[in-house]
């Protein structure tokens, strides 16, 4: 028997509505539940052939019970090793290597000195950093926010020089990213699954967290192929199975302006039924699909284009 297993925290519509969805669709040979971990030792047989991972960036314990269970055969999604290197200042590099637009973007370090450091730890940085460059490459308006990790938490709009300085003094020990602010006429936020299953939601970032899916932005078949196109070239590039890429279109052009969501919403009270019910239909024959090719002892992840392509060059 392959189980496919999910692995969650506080969420209570999806991970139920998947493990029944695989169920009802499965047949003989496979059947899904939520994950349960009574021990964790080193090597041995993999328990899941698949596992859903929706918790894994908020809990240490598991993102290394999972590395195990990959490296003994499971098919995690996402990749565990993967999504642990990964960033947003590094995705939007890989945006531009792609040919997807994205927002200047500059890196900063963080206000504070990280734990174990003195001012000796950072003599290869210059300091003060060239500001003036920096500031005319994003421009102002501006956003600060985290280098890595979501939920719209540290976010700031930023105003004007005096406002940086005054904002960034207060992030503490955050790698912070500025990022030029695209004045928006339609935002969009996509799901992506496996790399081939793209689904497109209107999205209205300024609204409070429980009305952002009630936008009615308009998609002609040409924004949408832009979109989905460029949607599947980043998931591609990355290597995640379960994303979620969001889009602000400026005069006909969508900017990608964050990609890094290996964990998304998908819960029925905040993204609404109709999308609801896509997740859950692709999420689930999608697993299934992977139980069907997963081979215990075998790499069964999925690894990103340019990674692979990086390894590739590597060995000739």
């Amino acid at each position: 028997m392959k189980k496919i297993g999910i692995l969650y925290g506080q969420e209570n519509t999806f991970p139920q509505a998947f493990t029944a969805r695989v169920n009802r669709y499965c047949g003989a040979g496979i059947m899904a539940e939520p994950v349960q971990i009574s021990k964790a030792l080193q090597g041995g047989q993999p328990e899941y052939a698949v596992v859903i991972d929706r918790i894994s960036h908020d809990v240490p314990f598991y993102r290394a019970w999972l590395k195990n269970a990959a490296l003994q055969g499971t098919a995690v999604i996402n990749n565990p090793f993967w999504w642990s290197a990964d960033e947003k200042f590094f995705n939007n590099a890989i945006a531009l290597h792609t040919g997807v637009p994205v927002p200047a973007t500059a890196l900063l370090p963080s206000f504070e000195l990280p734990d174990d450091t003195t001012g000796n730890s950072f003599r290869n940085l210059s300091y003060p950093l060239d500001w003036e460059a920096i500031f005319a490459e994003t421009g102002f308006p501006a956003y600060m926010k985290p280098f890595a990790g979501g939920g719209w938490k540290h976010v700031y709009r930023i105003r004007n020089r005096e406002e940086f300085f005054e904002v960034h003094a207060q992030t503490g020990r955050h790698v912070m990213l500025l990022q030029e602010e695209i004045i928006f006429q339609s935002y969009f936020r996509c799901y992506c699954i496996g790399g081939k299953h793209v689904h497109i939601m209107p999205y209205e970032p300024r609204n409070a967290p429980d009305k952002r899916y009630d936008a009615d932005f308009h998609l002609d078949e040409r924004l949408k192929n832009t979109i989905t196109q460029y949607t599947l070239l980043l998931n591609r590039a990355l290597g995640y199975d379960f994303n979620t890429v969001e889009f602000a279109v400026k005069e006909g052009v969508p900017y990608a302006i964050d990609f890094c969501n290996p964990a998304p919403d998908a819960d029925l009270r905040s993204v609404g039924e109709a999308n609801f019910e896509w997740v859950v239909e692709h999420a689930a024959r999608y697993a299934i699909e992977r139980a069907v090719e997963q081979e215990n002892g075998k790499d069964n992840l999925t690894w990103g284009t340019w990674l692979k392509h990086a390894v590739q060059q590597d060995h000739k």
